[in-house]
C-alpha cells in the first residue's frame, strides 16, 4: 500500500526523536509493517546530509547573500510601493531602507556610467559607418559606369572590325 510522503516523514521523525520508538513498537501502534518503517528509516539516514530540511529551506537568507538579480527585483518592487506597503515589504524581505537605497544608488551609478560612453561611441561609429556606406555606393556606381563604357568600347571595336572586314571582302571581289 503506498503511503503519502508526509506520513512517511512523520513516522521517521517518531523513530528518530529523543524518545524515538523502535520500528517494531511503532508498527504495532500505527498498523504499518515493520519492514516498511525500517526501510523508510534507512532511506532517511542515507539521504544527502548536506540537503536542507524543509524548515531550513524556508528560512530567509540574509540580504548580504542575495544575488544581483534578487537585489534588482527588490529595488524594482520597492519602487512601486509607498507608505505602509513599503514598510511591510521591508519587514517581509528582512531589509533595511538603507540597504535598499545603497542598491538603488549602485544600480543608478552602474547604468549612468555605462550609457553615455556607449551612446557617444555608438553614434560616432554609426556616423563613420554611414559615411563609408555612402562612399561605397559612389564607388560602385563609378565602377558600373566604367564597366559599361568598356563593354560598349569592345562592341564598337567588334562592329568596326566586322564592317572593315566586310568592306574588304566586297572590294576583293
Amino acid at each position: 500500500m503506498p503511503y503519502p510522503q508526509s506520513f512517511k516523514e512523520a513516522m521517521v521523525q517518531k523513530m528518530l526523536g529523543p524518545t524515538g520508538a523502535s520500528a517494531n513498537a511503532l508498527a504495532e501502534k500505527v498498523g504499518v509493517p515493520q519492514s516498511s518503517l525500517s526501510r523508510w528509516l534507512r532511506e532517511a539516514r542515507t539521504l544527502d546530509p548536506m540537503k536542507k530540511s524543509k524548515k531550513q529551506a524556508q528560512e530567509p537568507r540574509s540580504p548580504r547573500e542575495w544575488t544581483m538579480e534578487e537585489k534588482l527585483k527588490a529595488v524594482i518592487s520597492a519602487a512601486e510601493l509607498s507608505g505602509q506597503e513599503f514598510g511591510a515589504f521591508l519587514r517581509r524581505e528582512g531589509l533595511h531602507e538603507a540597504q535598499l537605497q545603497q542598491w538603488r544608488d549602485a544600480l543608478q551609478a552602474a547604468l549612468g556610467a555605462a550609457n553615455p560612453k556607449k551612446r557617444t561611441r555608438a553614434s560616432a561609429e554609426a556616423k563613420r559607418i554611414k559615411q563609408l556606406e555612402r562612399e561605397l555606393r559612389r564607388k560602385d556606381k563609378a565602377l558600373a559606369e566604367v564597366t559599361a563604357l568598356l563593354v560598349l568600347k569592345k562592341k564598337l571595336e567588334a562592329f568596326w572590325e566586322a564592317k572593315e572586314g566586310g568592306t574588304q571582302a566586297t572590294s576583293d571581289e
